[in-house]
């Protein structure tokens, strides 16, 4: 089976420090959720991670050539939005 049959591009080793990168900042934002010091810190924290996880997703879809990881991707961005108001919300003692 050829490269070209698979839909799949050689991946660079620029794929894979966008990776790392990436990587790292899920590893400082889960820090910054573990260490606090308030909730709102660790929502800031767990939104960052969310953000990261999206960028992935494009940069996997980017690099497979597949466009239901962008599509993914956007869901998941709207679902984190709307988890993040949520949690917001909650923390503001709000009623729903």
């Amino acid at each position: 089976m050829d490269k070209e049959d698979c839909g799949m591009i050689e991946l660079s080793t620029d794929y894979f420090i966008v990776l790392l990168v990436l990587f790292l900042s899920v590893i400082m934002a889960a820090i910054r959720i573990v260490k606090g010091p308030t909730a709102p810190d660790r929502v800031v924290g767990l939104d960052t991670i969310n953000t990261i996880i999206i960028v992935a997703m494009v940069i996997f879809g980017a690099a497979f050539q597949e466009v239901i990881y962008i599509d993914v991707a956007i869901v998941y961005a709207l679902l984190s939005f709307v988890s993040t108001l949520f949690i917001a919300k909650y923390l503001q003692g709000g009623d729903y």
